[in-house]
């Protein structure tokens, strides 16, 4: 499971699957014809690093909104099987039907007990469909506070997977309650009195990511996205003009070294050379490290002191200045 196969390849990736392909081409002519292509091979696999270096260390915002979205990158459920076992899904929201879009339940990471739970997309058109691409309605976030609150009652951290463009915009999740499902999330989110880890490992798109996202801490995978809306969605309301989402995604300053910047995440999980979609167990082994590292960092606190420590990072968020009318 280590690399999957390449179903598809973006713009500027495909010079470096072309390299990749000659590589794999010679090392199979080696065994099958005998024939030494040693320092051929090593040549390319040198070309390879070099390119691959060039193109993932100058990725412009849009080409990290195309990794973000990449068919093949891992879903929550490839990276639970990696990192986690013992796996027990819990399914409904009690009041009204089971959201496919998102996953969640009891888990172990090594002796650990906890609880996870992630937005979760499809691998195939069929599938997609199945999960709605990963777009929430509202049962599914009142399914997720249900886990929330076990996860409480048994005193099991939280871990939280965000892969979602947003929350799903259809009338029917709006009759349903989304704006109130996703509200009542925050509210207990913000209450919980168990450690609260969110780690968005693809897209975190707008009020859908927040519904299941409002951890003591909030990391990002490298080439992961976190924003108020899309690209596609800031376009067609600022300028009316679908030509300018790469203009929209500069702006928009949704990777994860911005936002590291501007302080509104809490730090960046690495991902594998060329993307997580390259190497998923090195990918699950990044994000598994990094949850080791959280509970470490929280162990001992009590349930009032995460709830203070919660309180202050969100307080932090954002600039403030009052501006004091000189004409009176």
């Amino acid at each position: 499971m280590a690399q999957r196969q390449n179903r598809y390849s973006l713009d500027f990736e495909k010079p470096i699957v072309a390299l990749e392909h000659k590589i794999k081409e010679l090392k199979e002519l080696t065994v099958r014809e005998g024939i030494d292509f040693e320092n051929e091979i090593k040549s390319l696999q040198f070309r390879l690093r070099k390119l691959q270096d060039d193109t993932f260390i100058n990725l412009t915002p849009w080409q990290r909104v195309q990794l973000a979205r990449h068919p093949n990158r891992p879903k929550f459920l490839d990276l639970a099987k990696l990192i986690f076992n013992n796996f027990l899904s819990l399914h409904g929201d009690r009041l009204y039907a089971d959201d496919q879009a998102i996953v969640g339940g009891l888990a172990k990471m090594d002796n650990e007990k906890m609880l996870i739970i992630g937005h979760q997309k499809g691998e195939s058109v069929k599938e997609n469909l199945f999960r709605n691409f990963g777009m929430a309605h509202p049962e599914g976030y009142r399914k997720a506070q249900r886990l929330m609150n076990l996860a409480e009652k048994f005193h099991r951290p939280i871990i939280t997977f965000v892969d979602t463009p947003g929350a799903y915009p259809g009338v029917e999740a709006e009759q349903r309650g989304q704006a109130q499902a996703i509200a009542e999330n925050l509210e207990r989110m913000a209450q919980l009195k168990v450690p609260f880890l969110t780690i968005i490992i693809g897209e975190g798109g707008s009020g859908g990511a927040l519904g299941i996202g409002m951890g003591d801490k909030v990391l990002m995978l490298e080439n992961a996205i976190y924003s108020v809306i899309s690209p596609e969605g800031c376009a067609a309301i600022l300028w009316k003009d679908q030509t300018r989402v790469k203009e929209a995604a500069e702006v928009l300053h949704l990777t994860s070294r911005e936002l590291l910047k501007l302080k509104l995440i809490d730090g960046t999980i690495p991902e594998p050379r060329g993307g997580a979609h390259k190497n998923i167990e090195e990918t699950a082994i990044n994000i598994k490290q990094a949850i080791i590292n959280y509970l470490q960092e929280v162990k001992g606190l009590s349930g009032e002191e995460l709830i203070q420590k919660r309180y202050e990072r969100y307080r932090k968020i954002g600039k403030f200045k009052n501006k004091t009318n000189e004409k009176q």
